[in-house]
């Protein structure tokens, strides 16, 4: 009887998660700070890039890191960062235009932008829209995911 009283006692304490209070969409001040940091981190990537600075790369990426072609092919985070050491183009580090920064909850910050970027032989060129989500972790913003489509011609 005493242990059935306890777990009766008990039972609202399990729904106590679903009582916390939902992360909250961040206001325009923090929603800038972060698009801020996000800027930056783009920048200390494509020194890394250039740099070949491996340490810098691994702390950039996300270890569960994905990037999808444009043909469908799949990167993890150690394809990518053997891609951007041995020189590959990459949408996260190129020339952008029509950059637009939207800031989540979490905080998350997702990217998008046009590309152009050079062929494999170096001739050719493909005009890219691609999507970099940005997430937070514990020692700062990583890349999370990322996406290229290339525009017709």
């Amino acid at each position: 009887m005493r242990r059935r009283a306890l777990i009766a006692a008990s039972l609202p304490l399990l729904s106590l998660p679903a009582l916390a209070h939902p992360p909250r969409q961040p206001d325009a001040a923090e929603s800038q700070k972060f698009i801020q940091e996000v800027a930056a981190l783009r920048e200390k990537l494509a020194k890394a890039v250039r740099d070949k600075n491996v340490a810098a790369l691994r702390a950039a990426y996300a270890d569960a890191y994905t990037h999808t072609h444009e043909s469908g092919k799949l990167d993890n985070k150690e394809t990518r960062i053997a891609s951007a050491l041995a020189g590959e183009p990459l949408v996260e580090t190129a020339p952008a235009t029509d950059l637009t920064f939207r800031v989540f909850t979490g905080p998350t910050v997702i990217v998008t932008g046009k590309s152009t970027m050079p062929g494999a032989n170096g001739q050719t060129s493909a005009n890219v829209r691609w999507v970099c989500v940005y997430i937070t972790a514990r020692d700062g913003w990583e890349l999370a995911v990322s996406q290229a489509t290339r525009l017709p011609a």
